[in-house]
């Protein structure tokens, strides 16, 4: 019930930003890519952002393009494996409809396939001879709607965020003593923590603050990155409470931070463009969990723009290298050149004041301090 009632809110919110996205004024006409198919079936892997890149060059504007039938399906928005996607090019809209796969989803029978055993017979009162007929069966699908973008990029940075608030752990757990008094531990080490005494997780991360993230355009710290540790698991509640280190990546000493390990939730809403005017910058790129100096396709950047600039978890902005000087033959001076579009980025984690977002789409590599804005 837990469940039904999650992914029923999960479908709510889903369907409420992507009727927001809709009533976002359009960037003119949305033009179908050429080779647009006419019918295009869901398979397992697919994604909505890959699914509406196949009809248009701008896939977070596919609410534009959607036939909202609330005949063949309650929830336009949930789609899964078997869906079949229709496109009616006089109209220049998209549907969706259930095919003989969402037949079976739906308990009505469809033919068994030839060869199979679920075979019944017929006899011939007049001739004596045995006729066989297929009979009819249903095939249940995969109950697992398809996701906004690829899920399992973002899903260590849902679970292990490199970024945090200024304050973000000053009241987190904290390690304050070791047994035997030792200045570093590794895994299977014990530790003493205070100010876990309430809680009733079990598996912890273990963090510490690092350098700063200042807004390159205000000098403000926007954050810190947050430098994971490892991981660590109650043996004695209490306060101080003993954990005893499960795994380390790096040493683990008094003052270290614990966040709750809890599950990742994946965010799966329909990519959309901000409601507010962004402009910001990429402050730093990772390729895994690590740090690289170029942005690609399924990189993740973080930008110096958040909640209270107006980005929330879904939107899309465009990426554009920043334009560098150039010296004016004519006058002698040296003038600025426009920034270049570079790419696109799907936002699926927002703090106040930083966000991280997914490269869905490049045109040449991205780069810190390259612009990010509207698309």
């Amino acid at each position: 019930m837990v469940q039904q009632v999650r992914k029923s809110i999960t479908a709510l919110g889903f369907f409420l930003v992507s009727l927001g996205a809709i009533a976002q004024p359009t960037q003119g006409t949305l033009a179908l890519k050429p080779d647009a198919p006419d019918r295009y079936i869901v398979v397992p892997g697919d994604t909505l952002w890959g699914i509406s890149q196949r009809y248009t060059d701008s896939p977070w504007r596919w609410p534009e393009l959607w036939n909202m039938n609330k005949d063949q399906i309650r929830n336009p928005h949930l789609i899964y494996p078997g869906y079949v996607i229709l496109l009616d090019r006089a109209r220049g809209q998209l549907s969706i409809s259930r095919g003989e796969a969402g037949q079976a989803e739906s308990g009505t029978a469809v033919p068994a396939q030839s060869g199979t055993s679920e075979q019944t017979q017929t006899s011939g009162a007049s001739s004596g001879t045995e006729r066989m007929s297929p009979r009819i069966r249903s095939e249940p699908l995969a109950k697992e709607e398809i996701p906004s973008i690829p899920p399992g990029i973002i899903e260590p940075f849902l679970k292990q965020p490199l970024v945090i608030e200024p304050d973000g752990l000053d009241k987190a757990p904290t390690i304050i003593g070791t047994q035997q008094d030792r200045v570093i531990l590794s895994a299977g080490s014990a530790a003493y923590v205070r100010g876990i005494s309430n809680s009733k997780e079990d598996n912890w991360y273990v963090y510490r603050k690092g350098i700063p993230l200042v807004d390159p355009d205000t000098k403000q710290t926007l954050g810190y990155e947050a430098i994971y540790l490892g991981t660590a698991q109650v043996t004695h509640a209490g306060d101080p409470a003993t954990v005893v280190l499960s795994s380390a990546v790096q040493e683990v000493g008094p003052g270290d931070k614990l966040v709750p390990a809890g599950t990742a939730v994946i965010p799966n809403y329909a990519p959309h463009a901000p409601g507010a005017q962004i402009r910001g910058r990429v402050m730093s790129i990772y390729g895994g969990l690590n740090k690289v100096g170029e942005a690609g396709q399924y990189s993740v950047i973080t930008i110096n723009r958040g909640r209270s600039n107006g980005l929330e978890v879904g939107n899309v902005v465009a990426l554009y290298s920043a334009g560098g000087l150039a010296r004016d033959v004519t006058s002698d001076r040296k003038i600025k050149l426009p920034d270049e579009r570079a790419g696109l980025a799907f936002v699926f984690r927002v703090f106040d004041r930083i966000s991280y977002a997914l490269v869905m789409y490049v045109t040449k590599p991205v780069n810190t301090l390259d612009v990010v804005q509207n698309p």
